[in-house]
């Protein structure tokens, strides 16, 4: 298993609308691709010295072949719709493969 991790920083004149976009578009459009099981959204709990609010979604699949997969057909897709935030944000994104769930 494999977690696709994208940490976001989000403005906070931009944050309410943002929040609502991720959780009631973005995330469901994610998993629409098929190519993730389930999507954890958390709020990350350290005061930035650039301001805004830091969250992490962690995206789960099932193999790196279904990630590339991701990229492939829908990364630039879904990526773009994010341009109606362009310049309040940052993002990077992190692969974690799962070694151990207990």
């Amino acid at each position: 298993m494999y977690i696709y991790n994208v940490t976001i920083n989000i403005e906070e004149t931009k944050h309410e609308q943002w929040l609502d976009w991720m959780k009631n578009e973005h995330i469901p459009d994610m998993l629409a691709t098929g190519k993730f099981s389930k999507a954890l959204m958390s709020k990350v709990l350290v005061e930035e010295e650039m301001g805004g609010l830091t969250y992490s979604v962690q995206y789960t699949t099932d193999t790196k072949t279904t990630l590339e997969k991701y990229y492939a057909e829908d990364a630039e897709r879904l990526r773009a719709k994010t341009n109606k935030f362009a310049g309040h944000f940052v993002a990077f994104r992190t692969e974690l493969e799962i070694i151990s769930e207990q």
